[in-house]
């Protein structure tokens, strides 16, 4: 047989055999260095490399050491497919030496190109196990399985805590200092005590122990279970839906074994021979986008490459002395993508129709070889089941009478998912995981979705946006940048946001510290930072608002909500990207003569009246067969065990009855209460007083609450250092602070007045304070003067070059605009223009209250400001000079 020469002669193979760079790996165990084109990603690299060192060993001896860095992946791929072009010269599948170099030649460019890798044959796999649902006794039998398989995978686990446990015990004695017979001693090394307890509850002796203690080595070496053989049981299909008694076994024991239903024999047997099939992986989108004009004649060629290959390799490890029948498994690997970029509309329709192709140019192959070869052992076993199937698809049988088909079985699954890995097709799902060209690993919109948005005129960038997010809060639904400023959030809060959006997709890792100072969390929005706690359930948004931020913000899982599809994709573009695996492989099943063993997952919490439930629907679905497969518990998932734990041991003795105790009575509770912040209104009045202390300018300007109460001070100096103007600043912003969480301001006048540093001296600007010992001095007592009315603190008469603000007005003062006392602009001209203040509306200084005076109320306004002048009472208030009331 003379393979057709395509692959090798193309241009881009040549290039990318040619084009090869050298590639770093990080490995298991290290980091290795190899040759691999530029286009294939770390991950393809490294899939390629997990194939080389499994194939690796048979090349060990012809392996020629000036070769290992000058080919593809050292030359491994070169050397496999010479063994392989020879073992087929051998076995007459190829006519002579020039045959057999064209042959090696395609196979390695193929494989370079992406299109076809292969899958190593395990030598030594168990067969199968054969199980009928109809048989007596199956239920104990499944169980038995299932406890089998149960018990390898606790005892995998105990043996790697046990192995722990005894760890502990020795690096508690290694990290003990003293006496070596005082560490290996538990009564005298309280380590030593709790890591025996610990091993021992983990099933170890207490010979162990001692020798774990002693130094001995307590690691285990597990050997590798290589993947268990699935067990193919044969049913009822009506019996399976109905939910019959050897069901609901077989549903508890898929939960455990890999284990697949049937209902059919011919299924049955299939499964078992494509379990031991020789597996090569095609890729037929990478072919399209290879040779777009001449894909059907392109993937003719790759499909009889791959069948004659897979007929070599079954020779040359000797699977045919082991089989009857010789089975071939040929996967189709990013076969959404390759259906979807054909027909967007119908993508089940042209994935059956390429199924059709492959199955077909398979059949013609292997009719081929058997003309030369001769047909599989057993083939009048299977030549009645065979020629009904080829009858039913409506393909050419002719010579399959005389010579029959070469492989009994030839399957379109392939249940591994490495070969797909090293072919760079992974699962289909609406975003994509890439590689950039500097080694970045980035998400974007599937390409072949971008082709079928382009092609129908959608919107790629909306597309783009609606799965990937906006990575911004500027006009999202539920939580933006308004909504934030209305809880206390600043210009500062919000850019911190932003930059976060861009490095992480946790929305409350973006609302919580460091990205938000814990300050302004406690101080501002008045919450308490707990770890694990979220941030914005505090501030009062919704559980439905946070998510409609997290998806603007982040973008959605998929397409299926997304309102820009164009006409004629809204169907592709809503279906779950598993559902249309799902159906689509189910398009192609008909054309294989293995059923679909993909598994169907089952959530991991999932029991087996559940697992008989989903077992039954999806036997009504006329599925050929149906593997169970328990989902893996999440790693955050952990039990609440912390009242169990600390739990007193019980007592073998009975106790004896205590005392009876007298019962206390609580006289007095302390009651603590967290003290809340009062917050400022955002527009807010206060005045600015400006004086001068020893020569130096301060500025106090102060906000106040809307009832007149003091809430916040700022203190600004003129010419003087950074660090000393920082200083006082960061002093103003520490009362501040405190005033809005209740502190009394008489606590802080009486505690900063009279402090003495520099400047100090001579006070000029303010018509109280004459004189101050320190700049805290005067700031203390300017605001005690003016929010206490503690005149006591005001040490000077009236200053010409002072505020005017006199404590005591003339006689003869008149009444003044209230404007000199009210911000015009504050008022934004709500207040009327005629309103004016009394001058003599002040309350009088309490030098001039005489202790042993008598107090009396007003009879005009009822306030306590009445004084005896000149053997006549006049009220400070309104003025008024009618007569008092004595309150003595």
């Amino acid at each position: 047989m003379r393979p057709t020469p395509r692959f090798a002669g193309l241009s881009q193979a040549q290039a990318a055999l040619d084009g090869l760079e050298i590639r770093t790996i990080e490995r298991p165990a290290s980091v290795v260095q190899t040759l691999a084109p530029a286009a294939w990603t770390d991950v393809q690299v490294e899939a390629w490399l997990d194939w080389a060192d499994r194939v690796a060993p048979d090349f060990a001896a012809i392996k020629p050491a000036r070769e290992a860095r000058t080919d593809l992946l050292d030359g491994t791929p070169a050397l496999w497919a010479q063994a392989t072009a020879e073992a087929g010269l051998r076995m007459g599948l190829l006519d002579s030496q020039a045959t057999a170099r064209a042959y090696a030649a395609e196979l390695r460019a193929a494989m370079a190109l992406g299109l076809l890798a292969p899958v190593p044959l395990c030598p030594a796999t168990e067969a199968p196990a054969r199980l009928n649902l109809a048989e007596p006794g199956i239920e104990s039998r499944l169980a038995d399985l299932m406890a089998q398989k149960r018990a390898q995978r606790l005892g995998i686990q105990a043996a790697q805590a046990l192995s722990q446990a005894l760890q502990s015990v020795t690096e508690a004695v290694d990290r003990c200092e003293g006496p070596r017979t005082a560490c290996t001693d538990p009564a005298r090394n309280p380590a030593l005590a709790r890591a025996a307890r610990l091993a021992r509850q983990c099933g170890a002796s207490d010979a162990d122990i001692l020798r774990a203690a002693s130094g001995e080595a307590a690691s285990l070496s597990l050997p590798v279970q290589a993947p268990a053989a699935p067990v193919i049981a044969l049913g009822v299909r009506t019996e399976v839906a109905a939910g019959s008694p050897a069901s609901l076994a077989a549903a508890e024991a898929s939960l455990e074994v890999p284990l697949a239903v049937t209902f059919t024999p011919r299924d049955a047997e299939a499964l078992i021979d494509a379990s031991l099939a020789a597996n090569l992986v095609l890729a037929p989108y990478a072919l399209h986008r290879l040779v777009p004009d001449q894909f059907e004649a392109a993937l003719a060629d790759l499909v009889r490459l791959a069948v004659l290959t897979a007929e070599i390799e079954i020779e040359r490890h000797g699977r045919g002395r082991q089989l009857a029948a010789r089975p071939v498994a040929l996967g189709l690997a990013g076969l959404a993508d390759w259906a979807i970029a054909r027909d967007g509309e119908d993508p089940a329709g042209a994935a059956a129709a390429l199924a059709e192709a492959v199955a077909q140019t398979a059949h013609q192959q292997s009719l081929a070889i058997a003309a030369r070869l001769g047909p599989c052992p057993d083939w009048e076993t299977v030549r009645e089941e065979v020629a009904d199937q080829v009858t039913q698809r409506g393909w050419s049988v002719d010579g399959l009478d005389r010579t029959g088909r070469r492989h009994a079985t030839l399957s379109l699954f392939v249940p591994r998912h490495e070969p797909r890995l090293r072919l760079a097709a992974g699962r289909f799902s609406h975003k994509e995981v890439f590689q950039t060209h500097d080694g970045e690993v980035e998400t974007r919109l599937r390409p072949v979705l971008a082709l079928v948005l382009r092609r129908a005129g959608g919107d790629v960038e909306a597309a783009e946006r609606h799965l990937l997010g906006r990575r911004t809060l500027v006009g999202t639904p539920g939580i933006n940048h308004a909504l934030l400023r209305d809880h206390g959030f600043t210009d500062v809060e919000l850019e911190g946001i932003e930059m976060a959006l861009a490095h992480t997709d946790d929305l409350e890792q973006v609302f919580a510290p460091p990205v938000l100072d814990g300050g302004f969390i406690t101080d501002v929005l008045g919450l308490k930072i707990d770890e694990g706690q979220p941030l914005l359930p505090g501030l009062g948004f919704a559980p439905e608002a946070i998510e409609a931020a997290r998806r603007a913000a982040f973008g959605h899982p998929d397409l299926t909500g997304w309102d820009g599809a164009p006409d004629g994709l809204h169907a592709l573009l809503a279906e779950p990207a598993e559902s249309l695996e799902a159906r689509l492989s189910a398009s192609i099943e008909h054309f294989s003569d293995a059923a679909d063993l993909t598994p169907y997952p089952v959530d991991w919490r999932c029991g087996p009246l559940q697992a008989a439930r989903i077992l039954g629907d999806l036997a009504l679905q006329d599925r050929r067969a149906i593997c169970l497969r328990r989902d893996t518990a999440p790693a955050s998932f952990q039990l609440d065990l912390s009242h169990g734990e600390n739990e007193p041991p019980r007592r073998t003795e009975p106790e004896a009855r205590p005392e009876p105790k007298t019962a206390e009575r609580i006289v007095e509770k302390l009651v603590e209460r967290d003290r809340a912040r009062r917050k400022l209104p955002d527009r807010r009045k206060g005045y600015i007083q400006k004086a001068a202390v020893g020569g130096h300018k301060v500025y106090i300007h102060t906000g106040e609450y809307e009832d007149g109460e003091l809430g916040e001070i700022f203190i600004d100096m003129h010419k003087e250092g950074a660090a000393f103007r920082s200083l006082m600043n960061n002093f103003a912003i520490a009362i501040s602070i405190g005033l809005q969480y209740g502190v009394p301001l008489d606590e802080f006048v009486d505690a900063f007045v009279f402090t003495r540093f520099e400047p100090s001296g001579r006070v000029t600007g303010n018509d109280s304070i004459r004189s101050a010992t320190s700049i805290l001095d005067y700031i203390f007592r300017e605001l005690g003067v003016s929010y206490l009315q503690r005149q006591e603190l005001a040490n000077g008469a009236p200053d010409p070059e002072g505020d005017g603000l006199t404590s005591t007005p003339p006689e003869d003062a008149e009444p003044v605009p209230a404007s000199r006392f009210m911000s015009r602009g504050f008022a934004r001209g709500v207040a009327p223009d005629n309103m004016v203040v009394v001058p003599f509306g002040r309350r009088p200084d309490r030098s001039d209250t005489r202790p042993d005076s008598e107090t009396m109320t007003c009879s005009e306004c009822g306030q306590l400001t009445v004084q005896n002048r000149d053997g006549s009472t006049t009220c400070l208030t309104c003025a008024s000079l009618s007569e008092a009331r004595s309150n003595d």
